[in-house]
């Protein structure tokens, strides 16, 4: 991986060297998984859950979507998450939805740096 590439990658919210270090050095996977993260229909469904004021729907989506972003190294969006999965089982949802400015900004500025230059 190119030191350019990497570095559009980290500005989209990646941590490289960690989601290497996951991958045990492969940038082929590297690229292969975080390719696969624009279809993942997660954010959809977390956005579809505040929009009908479904406090378990977004739990459930909000987790996952944690969970996809750590495994995938998405550092940014994984600590926004992290907080959001926190305030909805305080049973936050008005909080949680404040959240969602943010975590949308991350999670498309996520996509489009995927989408832009490794699809």
């Amino acid at each position: 991986m190119d030191a350019t590439l990497k570095e559009t990658l980290i500005s989209g919210g990646i941590d490289v060297d960690g989601m290497l270090e996951r991958c045990m050095g492969s940038e082929a996977l590297v690229v292969r998984l975080l390719k696969k993260f624009p279809a993942d229909a997660t954010f959809p469904k977390l956005v579809e859950a505040f929009a009908n004021n479904d406090a378990e729907g977004a739990l459930t989506a909000s987790h996952t979507l944690k969970g996809v972003c750590g495994n995938l190294s998405i550092t940014e969006l994984f600590t926004l998450l992290d907080r959001q999965v926190a305030t909805l089982r305080h049973g936050d949802m008005a909080g949680a939805a404040a959240m969602m400015p943010d975590i949308t900004r991350w999670y498309t500025q996520a996509v489009e740096t995927i989408q832009k230059n490794l699809v």
